[in-house]
């Protein structure tokens, strides 16, 4: 996993008018659960940027007034018509415990289909994935070399260690596609 710093501020108040008065400070309204109690928490919501735009997971290192915690983003909540963040949630990470994430899918090799003049269409984005932190990968890689025209890759044919997928196994993850120009001329 890729790792990144936040850095918050304790919350002392926790009502709806003092989340608003961060909002408009450009702060975000977090909490941390998973340990022993949660920890509620502001950050500056220009800190995000870099969690929130890229499919790839991170490791957030949550420097909250001193104290040092490390957790994943595990739910955003945005405002319906701006897009502004309202709330964070992150997951404390515990060595000694499994978590789940989903993580991106990236392909490796060329096709024997694209070759040929097919396209590779990828189906599935991300992978639901469990495990601990230290096993998860930035991504999971899956090998398109030998894929010919109209065949696809399922979740269940990954070979993947240190972690499980919690996917179905039948959900294809791409497929090389047949175009149209050569539908006619394959039997």
């Amino acid at each position: 996993m890729k790792s990144t710093e936040i850095v918050g501020f304790k919350r002392a108040n926790l009502g709806k008018q003092d989340a608003r008065a961060l909002r408009e400070a450009a702060m975000v309204p977090c909490v941390l659960y998973g340990g022993a109690e949660q920890v509620h928490f502001s950050a500056p919501m220009y800190l995000f940027r870099d969690i929130l735009f890229t499919p790839d997971v991170y490791k957030v290192t949550l420097n909250i007034e001193g104290d040092i915690h490390y957790g994943i983003l595990q739910d955003v909540q945005y405002h319906p018509v701006s897009d502004i963040i309202l709330h964070a949630d992150f997951l404390l990470i515990d060595e000694a415990k499994e978590i789940k994430v989903e993580v991106p899918v990236r392909f490796i090799g060329t096709a024997v289909g694209v070759t040929k003049g097919g396209k590779l269409v990828q189906k599935l984005r991300k992978i639901k994935v469990q495990g601990f932190a230290k096993d998860i990968p930035d991504y999971v890689d899956v090998p398109v070399t030998n894929l010919d025209l109209g065949k696809s890759v399922k979740v269940g044919d990954l070979k993947v260690e240190g972690f499980k997928i919690l996917n179905n196994p039948s959900l294809p993850i791409g497929g090389v596609e047949i175009p149209r120009a050569l539908r006619g001329t394959l039997k």
